[in-house]
């Protein structure tokens, strides 16, 4: 048990030369921007929202709500630990640095499983919205926004600031129209957003029970599971243990309104109970106004989408860059996924992540859904287990933000989360889990045999970083 869940202890030295570190060049502003493309507030509303108005009908705004409120406290944890351990590592390093080296390597996976699967998700929603200019299969539409953003990701970080800043605005833009047409063209009163009805295709209209929204929130975690991305840039964030916590939380808040405003809307909005359950945004905006706008709208989502792929493999690439880094892999893997190019992105972990993305277009959407939504759930628990430990021994003094109210904020966490987990479908359990029990065997095998040349988890210092001898939290 002891490699699975221990108290803090130092990790094996580092072995070989010093690990590159990344550049730190950008501050709030440009990690918001960053960040907010990330959760892709816009892109997640039109993609991934109607499956759950599929799933809850005129509960999807009260399952969001709910999703975003068991996000505080996700993000609380993120924000201290993040401060506290600021690495591109992401979870797998706060959690390894804080609970032990097989809890972190399971969270990577879990990471690396949500990382490789997010992107392509959300990439193949592109089809839908350039659907008024183009017809282009949805696997194809997908595959070509992963291999476009891979080429912008191997460009310099502060550059991608500014690019997805822009589409950004665009995508607010697309997101606030919306929530002024299903506003201005409500069919119900606000009293059906706590009265749950789901009409499928071809059904009749049918009652939305308690256990239908649980299962929900699987997808409605995911809905703005972006806001951790500012802990993955945190080595790249100037004065981290300022700006990790302030993004984070930041982003949380301005995402979950982004989102949460039109679908509340869409849901009071919508012609008819089949209407709202089919989910198909684009058609009711026409609904609403005229086909221009309608085009105008979906050339909006699909430059969200493009965005969010940008920043995605960004993130996803940093993940790759860390494991690397801490010499997760055989030693030539290891130092190719570390190479940093011209512009000091890590070129081959980018590649090795928009490559891959770009196939899994063309996996059944169904499935990757799922493998996604127990993948976050099981990995913001191994986050709010290492929460519990970030106060012990050494920990305890060093200065970071605190959240208020622990532990009872990770300690409700893990019992709320361990219950969603266990309301999803079970083909999505045993696919999750039988990726988690190979990269098990992998640990081992091939890594806890080698425990001193292997999995060396390093938190790269930062001779600029302000130091506080009080340890008092930092806002």
């Amino acid at each position: 048990m002891t490699d699975t869940l221990s108290a803090p202890h130092a990790l094996a030295p580092q072995t070989g030369p010093v690990p590159q570190k990344l550049k730190r060049s950008i501050g709030v502003v440009g990690g918001t921007l960053l960040t907010l493309s990330c959760v892709t507030p816009a892109s997640t509303l039109f993609v991934v929202v109607p499956d759950l108005f599929d799933g809850v009908g005129t509960f999807a705004a009260l399952t969001i709500a709910i999703g975003s409120l068991l996000c505080i406290g996700v993000a609380f944890c993120y924000s201290e630990l993040g401060t506290l351990i600021p690495s591109a590592g992401g979870e797998y390093a706060i959690v390894s640095t804080l609970a032990g080296r097989l809890a972190g390597w399971l969270v990577f996976v879990l990471s690396l499983l949500v990382v490789m699967i997010v992107p392509p998700v959300i990439a193949m929603g592109t089809a839908d919205y350039l659907a008024p200019l183009v017809h282009i299969p949805a696997p194809l539409a997908g595959a070509g926004v992963m291999l476009l953003a891979t080429l912008a990701g191997l460009l310099d970080l502060r550059a991608n600031a500014w690019i997805t800043g822009i589409f950004l605005v665009l995508e607010v833009v697309a997101a606030g129209i919306v929530a002024v047409l299903g506003f201005a063209h409500s069919e119900r009163g606000v009293g059906s957003l706590l009265h749950g009805e789901v009409a499928p295709a071809g059904g009749t209209h049918s009652l939305v029970t308690g256990a239908m929204v649980v299962s929900g929130l699987a997808i409605a975690l995911f809905v703005t599971q972006g806001f951790s991305t500012a802990v993955y840039l945190s080595e790249e964030l100037e004065n981290p243990r300022r700006t990790v916590a302030r993004t984070v939380l930041a982003t949380l808040a301005i995402s979950t309104a982004v989102i949460l405003v039109p679908v509340v809307a869409i849901t009071l909005g919508a012609g008819d109970l089949q209407t709202l359950t089919g989910g198909d945004i684009s058609g009711m905006i026409t609904a609403w106004s005229n086909s221009a706008v309608g085009t105008f709208i979906s050339l909006c989502v699909a430059l969200a989408i493009v965005n969010a792929g940008i920043v995605m493999v960004i993130q996803n690439s940093r993940v790759l860059f860390a494991s690397a880094r801490d010499k997760a892999w055989p030693q030539p893997v290891n130092n190719a996924l570390s190479r940093l190019g011209r512009f000091g992105s890590p070129w081959v972990a980018t590649l090795a992540v928009g490559v891959p993305g770009a196939a899994l277009c063309f996996v059944n959407l169904d499935t990757l859904y799922g493998v996604t939504g127990v993948s976050v759930t099981g990995m913001y628990i191994l986050v709010a287990v290492a929460a519990l430990f970030s106060r012990r021994g050494a920990h305890r003094h060093v200065a970071a933000w605190r959240m208020p109210l622990w532990p009872v904020v990770p300690v409700l966490l893990i019992g709320v989360l361990a219950y969603v987990l266990t309301m999803q479908e079970t083909e999505y359990l045993l696919w999750t889990g039988g990726i988690t029990a190979a990269a098990t065997l992998y640990w081992a095998l091939y890594l806890r045999p080698r425990r001193d040349t292997r999995w060396l988890v390093s938190i790269p210092e930062d001779e600029h970083e302000e130091q506080h001898e009080d340890g008092h939290a930092l806002v």
